[in-house]
């Protein structure tokens, strides 16, 4: 149903501002799951093909990438489409209203989307309350964190710290947002030595709180596509000797090659989208190259189709999101990736 659908109700919000065209669809899919008629239209046990990732049972290994539910409000909603995960995100200790307007652009000739959004969020407290409410998703919920614009990277772990605190009793996995180009400075903590440092920090509390709530919850890092080679190999060896559970590969990217000549290419903010899933998926072999089965990795980045995905799998991911394509295509590409994986 949803799928023929899809291409007409993307037609009337592409008319739309971007981030107008966001909500108003975040609003009617909540609204259509708050009456039941997302649940006929999408029984959620047509796409269970468990894995099982960091300990974790996934019910497949498709998953909504952080960025689309920021407050983590619309997850029942999301997981009717098909989705075996849903990252929720990026949530501050405090609320934050993001940067100006306008902010998210789209590219239809390249399926492609700049966004420099800068963490737009209700603040940990609401968005726990947010993924407490949710009732009906029997999937796997993450729960992406960050740092206010405001806190200095100096004291960047105070913030991640309290996210860790807060989330940790509702999420099933949380994922540390290093390298979102839209907060300044944030991408100085993916340099070895801060990594190294706030992962220790991270994984010492982790543990206090795994005793404190009787569970597990693997602790993720998310990094950027932009890294040369020796700075993979170099937070590769971070992330072996100080154990994390699993990493997400990748966040948006700052090259404009594949858009060069586009009107909206010169537009500041993050790539994502088909423009995107070369570099990524580049970047995320060279991780799995020096991390191997050590630390599962969760590809994102480019997915716009059946081979992009199982081409994530072959490079070394365990699981992949999609974002942009999800936006571009509705959930016909969800229900495609979720049979085929």
């Amino acid at each position: 149903m949803f799928d023929a659908i899809y291409p007409i109700a993307r037609s009337g919000l592409f008319r739309l501002d971007a981030e107008v065209a966001h909500h108003l669809s975040l609003s009617a899919l909540r609204m259509a799951e708050k009456t039941g008629a997302l649940a006929l239209a999408s029984p959620a046990d047509e796409f269970v093909s468990p894995v099982e990732v960091m300990g974790l049972k996934f019910p497949n290994r498709v998953g909504l990438a952080a960025g689309l539910d920021k407050e983590g409000n619309t997850i029942d909603a999301l997981g009717r489409l098909g989705f075996g995960s849903i990252e929720i995100g990026t949530i501050t200790p405090r609320p934050q209203a993001g940067n100006p307007k306008p902010r998210l652009f789209r590219l239809i000739d390249h399926e492609a989307i700049i966004n420099r959004m800068g963490f737009n969020n209700p603040g940990i407290d609401a968005g726990v309350e947010n993924v407490r409410a949710a009732k009906s998703f029997a999937g796997i919920v993450g729960f992406n964190i960050g740092k206010n614009k405001d806190t200095p990277n100096e004291n960047a772990a105070d913030d991640y710290m309290e996210c860790l605190c807060k989330a940790y009793p509702v999420a099933d996995y949380v994922a540390v947002n290093l390298s979102s180009p839209n907060t300044p400075g944030l991408r100085d903590l993916q340099g070895a030595e801060a990594s190294a440092r706030l992962l220790d920090t991270l994984k010492k509390e982790q543990q206090r709180l795994a005793a404190e709530h009787g569970k597990s919850v693997p602790l993720l890092f998310k990094v950027a596509p932009d890294l040369d080679e020796t700075q993979i190999r170099d937070l590769s060896q971070v992330f072996l000797d100080g154990g994390l559970d699993g990493l997400i590969a990748t966040n948006t990217t700052l090259d404009r090659d594949r858009v060069a000549g586009h009107p909206r290419a010169a537009e500041a903010g993050g790539l994502s989208g088909r423009p995107v899933f070369e570099k990524s998926t580049a970047t995320l072999e060279i991780f799995a190259s020096h991390l191997g089965s050590r630390i599962p990795i969760i590809g994102v980045g480019g997915i716009s189709s059946r081979q992009d995905a199982e081409a994530k799998i072959q490079a070394g991911a365990a699981l992949v999101q999609i974002y942009t394509s999800f936006i571009y295509q509705g959930p016909a590409l969800v229900r495609e990736l979720a049979r085929s994986l």
